[in-house]
């Protein structure tokens, strides 16, 4: 098992998640497009909405896997639309927390529904028992590379 990552099924395998990852990410982009948002928008959106509570820029930023520069400029762009606001930390001045609005509390429920029904036409027919493998074999995967980034 220690050849696994050289051998044809590894190379298979990490071809099928970086493939299937983005082709995921398109179809819900070519979804949501009527929306008037694109991808980095409804990542940054879903994650704010997903957090227990305000984010920090950084946290973002870490969260949608974007560069902080690039995360204050969807921001900008995000607040300028009146669906998030930026607010100083009560904790550090330095911080700045992102909120979302009730427009943004509204385009992300409109994103969940759209996702979602994305989401149920591709897992829809597959086997839950496939999908429960499937998902322990990414987690671990996510698990390994968060430790050695």
């Amino acid at each position: 098992m220690s050849d696994l990552p050289e051998s044809p099924i590894g190379e298979r395998f990490s071809a099928a998640v970086h493939s299937t990852a983005r082709g995921w990410r398109l179809l819900i982009d070519k979804q949501l497009k009527h929306l008037g948002i694109g991808q980095a928008g409804w990542m940054t959106i879903a994650m704010i909405a997903k957090c227990s509570g305000p984010q920090s820029q950084r946290a973002l930023a870490d969260l949608v896997g974007v560069e902080g520069p690039s995360m204050v400029s969807m921001l900008d762009r995000l607040e300028r639309e009146g669906l998030v606001t930026r607010a100083p930390s009560p904790t550090d001045r330095r911080v700045k927390l992102v909120h979302l609005t009730e427009a943004g509390a509204t385009l992300y429920q409109q994103v969940k529904k759209q996702a979602g029904a994305v989401r149920a036409s591709l897992l829809g027919d597959i086997d839950p028992a496939q999908l429960e493998a499937a998902a322990v074999v990414l987690e671990l995967l996510r698990t390994r590379i968060e430790e050695q980034l």
